[in-house]
């Protein structure tokens, strides 16, 4: 059977191909642009008829069908394993449950525990060999449809293909039911325009980076405010390593710092495995021989990592303590996002020759009733989430500095992070320390 006869032989109505799944059932929506929204809205027109179905997703980008028909949650139980915006809300609703999980762990809980009834996934056309790309991407996908009892595709065009290195597409043969979408348009994450702070943490962390480094980025306004520094400065013969890609890498490209001459995971390529962004984005990833895709286990592996010579890493977080806990995923209780991959790329920035980790956030954030908080606190209060532990924290930035905490005893490290603190919470800050007896009197603060 040629590949387009067995492509036909597949081909169902979404309405048809939902009727796989049956109750208590797991069921897998993929990630961001690959969440197969056709399908969703097929299967959440079944509420009626089907009970106990656990829905794992990560990071929506348009609101959920089975969650927006099913608001009692009486059939359908939604879960991520990171969360945008549209999970949050679901979050603080109780409509949406959170994975706890390292990023680069995620494609082996699936092969190890997870049970994976049916996957959903939107992908690309079929190319003339039977391969749908996985597109943009990659992540823990391709682990998911091999755990899958029953694979369904959903095509959408403007999916398109990428250069990829393993695991980065799935063969008609390893498929079951193949639905025709209606080639939406990619879901766009807009470029947040950098703040004043922003600005200023990015100067900060620009005399750390030096010629031929392998840039990892995070997302939002920080990061974007260092990828504009970076393509407006002197730099040369930068790479790219990198968990997510965003427009900061177009900007690098654009002015011709990012060669990745020096770059060995990828043999002279951009590594990447998730792409997030505008539409110039998108349009700079697709079939560019200069970028490689891998899944997430193989990206953000710190052994991989540290292969690459300069690994600078630099990520955010959402508060910090006294003694050099990170929380990036949480205020108190109430999830904001998720661990990620911060951890990894901490740890392979470490192990990398002439690598850097640094953590950024800024000295203060405003409180719901208006007032200045500090976001650099005596303790991580009861029940946030320590993304990263004090055993791996490094180099940390905000708007009035930067200072590294290895090797610092729990004074050493007080002293330095109240250092970069706002200056109207640094006296309480020292207090809290000096009851905390983590505090040793000098002249460096006094």
């Amino acid at each position: 059977m040629s590949y387009l006869s067995e492509y036909k032989s597949k081909l169902k109505t979404a309405e048809d191909a939902v009727k796989i799944v049956k109750n208590g059932d797991n069921v897998e929506y993929g990630l961001g642009v690959s969440i197969p929204y056709l399908m969703d809205r097929a299967l959440a027109a079944r509420k009626e008829e089907l009970n106990d179905i656990k829905v794992r997703s990560m990071f929506s980008l348009r609101p959920i069908e089975i969650v927006e028909r099913d608001p009692q949650r009486e059939t359908f139980t939604f879960s991520v394993w990171q969360m945008s915006g549209i999970d949050r809300k679901y979050h603080s609703k109780g409509l949406c449950n959170y994975l706890p999980g390292v990023y680069r762990y995620i494609p082996e809980y699936y092969r190890r525990y997870l049970n994976v009834d049916v996957v959903m996934i939107a992908v690309s056309a079929m190319d003339s060999e039977g391969y749908f790309s996985l597109s943009y991407i990659n992540s823990a996908q391709k682990a998911i449809i091999d755990k899958a009892k029953y694979v369904i595709v959903e095509i959408n065009e403007n999916l398109k293909w990428v250069n990829g290195g393993f695991d980065d597409k799935v063969h008609i043969s390893e498929v079951d039911c193949i639905v025709e979408g209606p080639n939406i348009p990619v879901d766009i994450i807009p470029n947040p325009v950098p703040s004043e702070i922003d600005n200023r943490i990015a100067e900060n962390i620009m005399p750390y980076i030096e010629d031929g480094a392998n840039i990892q980025l995070g997302i939002g306004g920080m990061p974007n405010a260092i990828g504009r520094m970076i393509a407006q400065s002197d730099l040369k013969n930068l790479g790219m390593h990198t968990e997510m890609i965003c427009d900061s890498y177009v900007d690098m490209h654009e002015a011709g710092k990012l060669t990745n001459k020096f770059n060995r995971v990828g043999n002279g390529k951009g590594v990447w495995t998730v792409a997030l962004g505008t539409q110039r984005l998108y349009d700079w990833v697709a079939d560019n021989p200069e970028l490689v895709s891998y899944p997430v286990d193989y990206v953000n592996s710190p052994g991989v990592i540290s292969n690459n010579d300069k690994m600078t890493c630099i990520v955010n977080c959402i508060s910090l303590d006294l003694f050099g806990q990170f929380s990036s995923e949480s205020v108190g209780t109430k999830q904001i996002s998720g661990t990620g991959g911060q951890i990894d790329f901490m740890e392979g920035a470490f192990e990398s020759k002439g690598g850097i980790g640094i953590i950024a956030l800024s000295s203060t954030r405003i409180g719901r009733d208006g007032s200045l908080q500090s976001r650099i606190i005596p303790t991580i209060q009861p029940g946030e989430i320590i993304s990263t532990p004090r055993s791996l924290a490094f180099h940390v930035a905000t708007e009035y500095g930067v200072v590294n905490l290895a090797g610092k005893s729990t004074w050493e490290r007080a002293e330095d992070i109240i250092s970069i603190a706002h200056p109207d919470f640094r006296d309480n800050l020292i207090k809290q320390a000096e009851e905390m007896n983590i505090w040793r009197r000098s002249n460096r603060l006094r």
